[in-house]
């Protein structure tokens, strides 16, 4: 069911220039930003890094439902990533009371919470993609632009570099996808930090008819330059409500970070894990 909700909401973007005559309209930044996401993937292959995901689920009264934390050791494959399990812990409630756990196998995976955990962190997460995060979830390729407008909305400094502020939005203003603005380094053309919402509320019909919303959805995305033109998502972060076919109806809040990066070596003995504090 989640699964065929991102895919309802996720979709593809095209370029629209703007801005009081730059120096580069935001048809050509992004242009650049799309082809060096293709280049920043082959560079990606000679890192390993750890990966750090918490989830937490609440009722509506505030009351927590559960919540896990898991922590990866993500090494470079010829199609993707491997990820390798190296802690998980967490806790759920159950009767009014608090059940922690740690280690596989996870307790109670088949109920409500422990099922949306799991395809949450699925979602966020796969094996096809270079720098740990799902490939969907960024207007960043070339593919991707398509469908969206760009403006550019000024210029910034952030971390004492130059970045172009674009918005983006659907070039139909009728598609269900995301709006919202990247901040693009103005000397290598790679993303600094991503932030989106929904372009539009969902249906009406689909809202009562059905009984699924998704208020407040979005995410925040943060990158780092680790080497020239290589830069990895560092920071992800969201906050929203799921409520999906009446019965579900939970508060999600959602935190990943990379750390740790590492060329990877040849030996097998890669890096020793490290747990995130």
């Amino acid at each position: 069911m989640l699964r065929l909700l991102c895919l309802f909401l996720l979709g593809p973007v095209s370029a629209l220039a703007a801005g009081d005559n730059p120096s580069l309209s935001a048809e050509e930044i992004m242009a650049r930003a799309a082809a060096n996401q293709d280049r920043a993937e082959k560079l990606r292959d000679l890192y390993v890094f750890q990966q750090h995901i918490h989830i937490v689920t609440r009722k509506t009264n505030g009351k927590p439902a559960r919540e896990e934390t898991t922590d990866y050791l993500v090494t470079p494959t010829p199609e993707g990533t491997q990820k390798d399990l190296k802690h998980l812990e967490g806790r759920y409630w159950r009767k009014g009371k608090c059940v922690e756990f740690r280690g596989e196998p996870r307790p109670a995976p088949d109920s409500l919470d422990g099922d949306l955990i799991n395809d949450l962190r699925d979602d966020l997460t796969n094996d096809h993609s270079k720098d740990g995060l799902g490939r969907d979830l960024f207007p960043l390729t070339s593919e991707e632009q398509k469908k969206y407008r760009f403006e550019l909305a000024g210029e910034d400094i952030v971390h004492e570099r130059k970045v172009y502020r674009i918005r983006f939005r659907p070039q139909d203003k009728n598609d269900l996808t995301w709006a919202g603005e990247a901040l693009i380094d103005a000397e290598e053309f790679q993303p600094v930090s991503v932030f989106t919402r929904l372009s539009r509320k969902i249906p009406f019909f689909v809202r009562t008819m059905l009984g699924t919303n998704l208020p407040g959805i979005g995410f925040n995305v943060e990158y780092r330059r680790f080497d020239a033109g290589v830069w990895f998502p560092v920071s992800f972060g969201t906050e929203f409500r799921l409520r999906a076919v009446f019965f579900i109806n939970r508060d999600i809040t959602i935190s990943l970070a990379n750390s740790g990066f590492e060329r990877a070596k040849v030996s097998s003995k890669i890096l020793q894990y490290e747990p995130t504090q």
